[in-house]
């Protein structure tokens, strides 16, 4: 994906890389997640964001968490309020 996500397609892509369909990605799960959306991380790049987006200390990151991390990076495109 080469332009920002909307909120849908930031789901989309969160489903698609919970493999485990437990509503959270592992390290695994969240780089392919990442990868989806056309960001290219160095591996030490992507551990630490995992740990910066796992907010709550659980290994894992719950879409909120995903979602928290992709808004602080600007790669968000908001959907207009009709």
């Amino acid at each position: 994906m080469t332009a920002k996500p909307t909120e849908d397609d930031l789901q989309a892509v969160f489903t698609r890389a919970d493999l485990g369909g437990d509503d959270k990605l592992d390290l695994m799960e969240f780089t392919m997640g990442l990868d989806s959306l056309g960001l290219s991380w160095t591996r030490a790049e992507v551990q630490d964001r995992f740990e910066r987006a796992d907010t709550n200390r659980d290994g894992f990151i719950s879409y909120p968490e995903f979602r928290g991390l992709l808004e602080t990076w600007g790669w968000i495109v908001r959907r207009s309020q009709n």
